[in-house]
């Protein structure tokens, strides 16, 4: 995935969904306000450019609706996005919305986008609810997930630029998955051992020297050590089995990704608190299990940064 649509929020989503319409339905598609409803939809009147093909393309009009929402590896089939045995979740609810258009003469065609993975199976059991339920023919009804939105970005790359949809100039992105595995086999662990490690290994450069190159506040690294530090051994201990040579790859993978993004965005955070603030708040966000694990969670962070996998050492120049 080349863009972080989970982190764009619902305005700019609504903005990138919009532009992306005006290349594909014509110029006079039309975004609006939020309003009462909480509605974030555009609509398009004449006869559409591109969709469903420049050959046989929808004449009358287009509603479009925007679904953003915040988590990350989300899907169209989901409970909370679509359960065909009830009506308590988005589609539900769009459904009576698009009812109402339908019975006012105001809607002849759908499209609905969600910063979601459409599967084909979820795809044709969504379009054909709609479609009996509104009174609707499929093939007036579209789905677009994220597969759909890379795909079009590809087409029309001025889009991504003109909503300033630019992957070098997005928040400090990471991803949580390799990291979800390691915690996950950590916290197996420490369950099925009650060995405790009591002497912590050494910081490969001097915490405190570590903190000035870094700008972490004395605060902020001092409760960071009192938390974490005793668990640091165990994690090393860990890494450095014989069985868990995998896992010690999968972590050196995350290292390797977070420190690359610290350096490309180093410049947006003020400390290094803020930093570890951020990359916490992100992947507890994006990961269930990481967020079953929270206190492993930062002690991994932690444990990175003690053992000088990220952030600045004496042997880095500057960012």
């Amino acid at each position: 995935m080349k863009y972080a649509y989970e982190d764009l929020g619902d305005t700019r989503f609504e903005e990138l969904v919009v532009a992306l319409c005006r290349r594909l339905l014509g110029m006079a598609t039309q975004g609006f306000a939020k309003g009462p409803d909480g509605g974030r939809d555009a609509k398009f009147v004449g006869t559409a450019e591109l969709l469903p093909s420049s050959q046989a393309p929808w004449s009358g009009t287009v509603i479009v609706q925007a679904k953003h929402t915040y988590g990350y590896n989300r899907s169209f089939s989901e409970t909370d996005f679509f359960n065909p045995k009830s009506t308590n979740n988005i589609i539900g609810e769009e459904i009576q919305r698009i009812k109402k258009l339908r019975v006012a003469k105001q809607l002849d065609h759908y499209m609905l986008f969600a910063n979601r993975k459409l599967t084909g199976g979820a795809e044709s059991s969504i379009r054909a609810r709609i479609s009996k339920e509104c009174g609707i023919p499929e093939p007036s009804i579209m789905l677009c997930g994220i597969e759909q939105l890379e795909g079009w970005l590809k087409d029309f790359p001025a889009v991504a630029s003109q909503v300033n949809l630019d992957p070098i100039d997005s928040p400090l992105i990471v991803s949580p998955d390799q990291l979800s595995e390691v915690v996950q086999a950590l916290a197996r662990h420490l369950k099925s051992t009650a060995s405790v490690v009591d002497t912590p290994p050494t910081d490969r450069t001097k915490y405190e020297t570590k903190n000035i190159l870094n700008k972490m506040t004395p605060e902020y690294a001092k409760e960071l050590r009192r938390r974490y530090l005793k668990d640091t051994a165990q994690v090393k201990a860990f890494l450095a089995a014989p069985e868990n040579a995998d896992l010690l790859g999968l972590y050196e993978s995350v290292v390797e990704e977070f420190q690359l993004s610290i350096i490309g965005k180093r410049k947006d955070y003020q400390t290094f608190d803020e930093v570890m603030n951020h990359l916490v708040r992100l992947l507890l966000e994006r990961d269930p299990l990481l967020r079953a694990n929270k206190t492993l969670t930062r002690v991994m962070l932690f444990y990175m940064y003690w053992n000088c996998d990220i952030g600045e050492g004496e042997d880095a120049t500057t960012y």
